[in-house]
Formats: C-alpha cells, structure tokens, sequence
C-alpha cells in the first residue's frame, strides 16, 4: 500500500493538502532533473520522496502545532536542497523561512525550486552560522530556529545561539538514539518529544528548547 502524502498533510493541519502533494509531486520532479546535473540527494523516487523528504519534514507539525498558523519567522540551518524548507514553506504559507547553507549549489537549488513553485515566504542566506551569529540582524529575530541532519543539537544550539527572539526556541529533527545522547550535553532547558515512526523511515523525535 503507497503511502497517502495527501491525508498525512491534512493530519498535520496543512489547509489544502491536494495542492500541496501535487506541489510537492513538481518539486520531486524538479529536483530529479536537477539532480542528474548537480548531486544533491539520492532520494527522487516518488514514494521514497514523499516519506523521507516531505513527510519528515512536516513531522515538525506534528509536535508543534502551533507551526500551522501565524506568521512565524523560521530559520533552517543548513538547509541543504531545502528540507524542510521547502516543504515546511509550501504546507504553511503564513511563515517566512529563511533557508541557510554555506554550500551555495544547494541554496541556488532552493532558489530555483522556490521561484518555480512561486513560493514568496522562503528567502535564501549564503554563509557559515557561526558567522551570521555576530551579525545584529540576525540576532533575536526568529521563532523557531530549526535543523534536520546537519550536526549535533549542542554544537548548533552554540552556533546559532543569538537567532532565537525572546519566546523563540530551537527545535532540531533527531532520531531517539541522537537524542538520548545529546539531551544530557544540553541541559535541563532541552527536552525530547514522543517518538513517531514513518513507514520505512524508522523513529523519529524533535529534540527542543523551553521557551523563555
């Protein structure tokens, strides 16, 4: 049985989930093409995209509801070929994501993939986290401060110290084991959400900061 990526976008409160898997369906195909000229996943077959690329990233939603509505600033670091950016910009498009990468092939994909799917909540910022960390217009100015298999939460929670705004927090895609490693280098201020499985794609847990 095919996995409904339709039904499992409405259970994450995506409010017209037919347009967002036919969407998701053109950004499958796009990275396909491009993928044949820059390597940027291995993952393009339609069931496999669906699960570990756009369902995983909407698992956020999941946990946090409160990501479905309202215009949310959003950080994604390093963002890769945007997930999940992108998907997280195509379910919800009241935030506004702010995709970053040091690897300018991939950012210039997100570009391009937005532009095509005429996403206008999703901009891209080329350059090191640690580096924009000292910059005043990125300090205190997200709600969410996000990442999905980029390093260990402690090591981006330090680099990316200054994003969150007052109340903001960061919340990191993890699997259990991860998790149960890195929740102890974190502190009491962290904790870890149930875990959720996806078919084929093992469990999953958001490893987050309390708001302050």
């Amino acid at each position: 049985m095919s996995f409904d990526l339709e039904k499992f976008a409405a259970e994450c409160q995506v409010a017209d989930p037919s347009s967002f898997a036919v969407n998701c369906e053109k950004l499958r195909l796009f990275l396909e093409e491009t993928n044949k000229h820059i390597n940027l996943t291995r993952i393009t077959g339609k069931e496999e995209f669906d699960l570990k690329h756009a369902a995983d990233s909407l698992v956020i939603a999941r946990f946090f509801p409160e990501i479905t509505a309202g215009a949310h600033q959003i950080a994604d670091l390093g963002c890769g070929a945007g997930f999940p950016s992108l998907i997280l910009a195509l379910a919800y498009p009241e935030l506004q994501i702010t995709a970053i990468d040091s690897t300018l092939k991939k950012l210039r994909f997100v570009e391009s993939a937005a532009e095509t799917l005429g996403l206008k909540n999703l901009k891209t910022v080329h350059g090191r986290i640690e580096e924009l960390n000292r910059q005043q217009s990125f300090r205190n100015r997200f709600h969410i401060v996000t990442a999905r298999a980029v390093a260990e939460s402690p090591l981006l929670a330090k680099a990316a110290s200054g994003f969150p705004c007052r109340g903001g927090r960061f919340i990191f895609y993890k699997t259990p084991g991860q998790a149960a490693g890195e929740l102890p280098l974190l502190g009491s201020a962290w904790h870890m959400t149930p875990e959720f499985e996806l078919p084929g794609c093992g469990a999953r847990v958001m490893v987050y900061s309390e708001k302050k």
